[in-house]
């Protein structure tokens, strides 16, 4: 019995931890949370912090027990931080590693909704993880990589060869360079066939295998060209929450019916698209193009791992798609 409890505090206290160091709302207060090594190091927004560490000392001297300085002065501490617009989120992986990401802390900012980790992604990686033979060994093109927590959780638990994040806007590019950098990974130039060592940052925790091929790519899908789809060669295809705009619907399927034309071996690559359904409408319309162009799809049954924190109302699906 003892033992049963020991193992239920251990299983709370990691679920508060992974909540705490991803910034979700907290229902309970265990200990290792402000002072873990990875918030120290990488540290949440300051209002977070402040409104978790406000509510904690509350809570805390709602009952009998002693203060705890180190408490108070480390609510002192927070508050005379400068406030800034961007900040850390940490996502604990099943191997004992992490994901580390420097995000916006607004939804759009600098014209683009890319610089915060939206919902799908969360849920991409995780069925990724449940279907690790999918990405093992093969090369690996994300489109619309955002700020690259898919990528990063499936470079670091999934072996792949290679791995291609891809996005359009600067702004957000550079924040992309700058989180796989974080996460112990360096970003090669497109035509190396080198694996070069790992870069300044965190330690890449838990990886056992030989790093990927890790190149970050600058693709517009209405514009790109037949050379760069010939460089890029992927086995796999993946995407999170792209589907989210009519106008942008036509553009996704002509760069998905491009990969398909421009394999060197004539073999279309596996596609997977996850999104959060906010209008059916638009979920719809991206099936009927599909249609329309001759792209066969199917939904992917839900995995049964739950990783990550999300909002548990979004409505996240994943369609695999043959091109």
């Amino acid at each position: 019995m003892a033992e049963q409890e020991q193992e239920l505090g251990q299983e709370l206290g990691l679920r508060f931890q992974r909540r705490f160091l991803a910034a979700r709302q907290l229902r309970a207060f265990p200990w290792p949370t402000i002072l873990h090594p990875l918030c120290v190091k990488y540290p949440p927004s300051i209002k977070y912090r402040r409104c978790f560490l406000t509510e904690l000392i509350k809570k805390h001297e709602s009952t009998t027990a002693e203060p705890l300085d180190e408490l108070y002065d480390t609510l002192a501490d927070i508050l005379n931080e400068e406030e800034s617009t961007r900040c850390y989120k940490n996502y604990l992986l099943p191997t004992g590693g992490s994901v580390t990401l420097s995000e916006s802390e607004a939804i759009i900012s600098q014209g683009t909704t890319g610089l915060v980790t939206w919902d799908a992604a969360l849920h991409l990686a995780e069925w990724a993880m449940e279907n690790s033979t999918v990405f093992s060994n093969r090369t690996v093109l994300e489109l619309g990589s955002g700020i690259g927590f898919t990528g990063l959780a499936i470079c670091k638990t999934c072996n792949p060869k290679a791995y291609i994040f891809s996005d359009y806007h600067h702004c957000v590019l550079k924040q992309l360079v700058e989180n796989i950098r974080l996460n112990g990974f360096a970003v090669q130039p497109e035509t190396t066939d080198l694996i070069q060592p790992k870069s300044e940052g965190q330690e890449a925790e838990g990886m056992n295998y030989q790093q990927p091929k890790l190149i970050v790519a600058e693709l517009d899908w209405g514009s790109v060209t037949e050379k760069q789809l010939l460089d890029l060669q992927p086995d796999v295809v993946i995407a999170a929450d792209v589907v989210y705009d009519p106008e942008i619907t036509a553009s996704l399927i002509g760069m998905l019916q491009k990969l398909s034309t421009f394999r060197a071996d004539g073999k279309p690559p596996e596609v997977y698209i996850a999104f959060t359904i906010r209008n059916p409408d638009t979920y719809h319309l991206f099936q009927a193009e599909l249609d329309k162009v001759g792209i066969g799809w199917q939904v992917i049954p839900a995995h049964s791992n739950s990783i990550f924190l999300y909002d548990t109302q979004s409505n996240v699906t994943i369609l695999q798609l043959f091109i």
